[in-house]
């Protein structure tokens, strides 16, 4: 088995010291930080994603698999940097304002990391403007929002309207998503795309960015 096919395996099942290991040994070995994390750690976490969304792994698991990932990446920060590797995209990350729920947003942030993105994210009760003003500071082409509660998913239409305002809304793309948010919902309030689970989001963010 190939060093990447042994980081890939140890990451799907959560060993981040092992994967921690193999990262320093490929590194070593003078195998590119750019290879180690494609067929290594975002391999692994792509088959993790994929598992996710047909229920064949549950959340805990993409939770140890993320922390395998991180402490792989964390070795391959500096190298990627100093050679020029650029992330896929960057997104500004948050839950609307009035709304305390992070589990969905953390699951969204970890699968998007997990393919390649720069994810900055804001945290929870976050504000129209705070959304904004983080995409304009950080260049960021999207805005995912996240609401778990009927009564602050309206906060979302806030967010669009604010970035019209700003004039940035040709430059960044609005994602948003949560129980009870819909495929309708976005189309009434202007957003550019629904996803019904954190994969999907972190599919289509990269293609997004791609675009």
């Amino acid at each position: 088995m190939s060093i990447l096919s042994e980081i890939s395996e140890n990451l799907q099942n959560g060993r981040a010291k092992v994967v921690k290991e193999l990262v320093q040994k490929a590194i070593d070995e003078g195998m590119s930080a750019e290879t180690i994390l494609k067929e290594g750690l975002l391999h692994g976490m792509n088959i993790i994603g994929e598992k996710f969304k047909k229920d064949e792994v549950y959340v805990p698991d993409v939770l140890i698999a993320a922390r395998a990932m991180n402490a792989g990446t964390e070795l391959l920060k500096p190298l990627l940097v100093s050679s020029g590797v650029k992330a896929a995209g960057k997104v500004v990350l948050g839950t609307v304002a009035g709304d305390l729920h992070d589990i969905g947003k953390n699951l969204v942030r970890m699968m998007m990391e997990g393919k390649g993105l720069e994810v900055l994210d804001i945290g929870t009760d976050v504000s129209a403007e705070k959304f904004i003003e983080t995409a304009i500071k950080e260049e960021a082409q999207i805005i995912a929002c996240s609401a778990l509660l009927t009564t602050t998913m309206g906060e979302m239409e806030n967010v669009v309207n604010t970035a019209v305002k700003a004039g940035i809304r040709d430059k960044v793309k609005i994602m948003i998503g949560g129980a009870p948010v819909t495929d309708s919902y976005c189309k009434k309030i202007g957003a550019d795309r629904y996803t019904p689970d954190a994969t999907s989001a972190a599919e289509e963010a990269v293609k997004l960015c791609a675009k």
